[in-house]
């Protein structure tokens, strides 16, 4: 007999596999409430103890009381943040990765797995138009991504320029960049060139504007561009961004966390063809390829530039680097701020390759085309108590009803969700609080779209 926290329980693995298949087989996936559950959460006090509980009972309390106390991200009418809304295939993939102890850190340990996700972001890579030999490693998320990116170029900024002072180095970005972006370079310990978008848009032209009236322009060493703001989802220009980054040598990184999934859309996949200019490059298949969390992919240009800044060094290490052939040794543990990992990106790639690139474009594009119908609908007479904020861009509206407060908007929000009808959260534009939908999820159909709209009315 082994230690009793390893043995095989049958009874609970039936238990937990029929929770499984009842969640799996959920359609729609319900809403649930989130903080606003109608039942207040039972106390937790005493639950741990010195042998142990029944853990049926506990699976029981967690079903009926504390996940209806969590808005499932993955519901249809989760129109809020940035939805999730993985396949099923993923999801049960996600199950297997979990049952088999999968491990994602070294060459060493995971050949099987780093192969898999290898592919994934080669096409990826390839569908962005990047160069043969890119590559990188999926992480917990963009702010990850991002981190780890300009950690890569702050290192080459640096060794690109030993004249000046390493503390006076600086990224441009966008004032309207991911708050991630400036968290990871105050980090970082690198300054910002802050550029005022053209209309939330950073542009060439206002990268040269910045950089022509600033003092010292040869302290920037990189550029940021986003592939699909979070709040509106705004495309910067990325050709001419880009273009212009590698003509000065500097670090180009695209933020596309969010965005960065409509390069599978057949209408919108071309605004974004300056992403093959990036250095880096990051996109969360947790977002709007349908994977489940955490998963985000980085992927650089040159990826032994990213590896040598990045990959840990230790005794007990070096026999992740001790291989006969280095081109057949890709630790993802190399590639960004991590060492130990999950398998995260085997659930995507497993999905990608069952359900094959043409239900991935169809899934992407409904969202976007979704976006364009409200978009109308919000511009017709009969919607005479709701306005666009400004054109939808993406799979983002961003629309305003006259006349609401702050206050309005919240307890609307709320009571949408305590009715279980969507989760839709008001956001700030230019300092006034307005309404968002971000669409996402491929079920989400016109039917709900008009009954938020209709529960504004007076």
């Amino acid at each position: 007999m082994g230690h009793p926290m390893f043995e095989y329980d049958a009874a609970l693995t039936d238990e937990i596999f029929d929770y499984c298949r009842e969640r799996l087989s959920l359609d729609p996936v319900p809403l649930d409430y989130g903080s606003l559950t109608p039942e207040p959460l039972p106390t937790l006090e005493g639950f741990i103890t010195a042998d142990g509980r029944d853990a049926a009972s506990v699976l029981h309390f967690f079903k009926e009381h504390l996940a209806l106390a969590v808005v499932s991200i993955d519901a249809p009418n989760f129109l809020a943040f940035i939805p999730n809304a993985p396949t099923k295939n993923s999801l049960l993939f996600d199950m297997v990765v979990a049952c088999s102890g999968l491990n994602g850190t070294s060459w060493l340990e995971s050949a099987g797995v780093v192969v898999a996700e290898n592919q994934a972001l080669s096409f990826l890579a390839h569908l962005a138009g990047m160069p043969d030999g890119s590559g990188g490693a999926f992480v917990s998320g963009g702010s990850s991504g991002n981190l780890s990116g300009l950690t890569v170029g702050r290192d080459v900024g640096r060794a690109r320029h030993p004249e000046i002072a390493p503390h006076t180095l600086r990224f441009a970005i966008s004032s309207d960049a991911h708050s991630s972006i400036g968290k990871a370079l105050h980090v970082l310990g690198v300054e910002t060139l802050l550029v005022e978008p053209d209309d939330h848009r950073f542009t060439l032209a206002t990268l040269q504007s910045a950089l022509a009236s600033d003092p010292h322009p040869e302290t920037v060493i990189g550029v940021v561009a986003t592939a699909g703001t979070t709040n509106a989802g705004i495309i910067d220009d990325l050709e001419g961004l880009g273009s212009y980054a590698r003509a000065h040598d500097l670090w180009f990184h695209v933020d596309g966390a969010y965005g960065g999934a409509s390069l599978f859309s057949p209408t919108h996949h071309q605004y974004l063809s300056g992403i093959r200019h990036a250095d880096s490059f990051v996109v969360d298949p947790h977002k709007w390829l349908f994977a489940p969390l955490d998963c985000a992919a980085l992927i650089y240009r040159a990826p032994m530039v990213a590896r040598t800044v990045l990959a840990q060094q230790a005794s007990y290490l070096d026999i992740l680097h001790a291989g006969e052939d280095e081109d057949y040794e890709w630790n993802p543990s190399d590639f960004a701020i991590h060492l130990s990992r999950r398998a995260r990106g085997l659930p995507f790639w497993f999905s990608l390759v069952t359900n094959g690139t043409r239900a991935y474009e169809t899934a992407v594009q409904s969202a976007i085309d979704l976006a364009a119908r409200t978009e109308a609908l919000i511009n017709t007479e009969e919607m005479d108590h709701v306005e666009m904020v400004r054109p939808s861009s993406l799979s983002v509206v961003l629309f305003r009803r006259l006349g609401w407060t702050d206050e309005q908007y919240t307890r609307w929000s709320h009571q949408l969700l305590r009715d279980q009808i969507a989760f839709v959260t008001p956001t700030k534009w230019e300092g006034e609080t307005v309404a968002r939908f971000a669409f996402l999820h491929p079920d989400t159909d016109d039917e709900l779209v008009r009954r938020v709209l209709d529960s504004m009315r007076p």
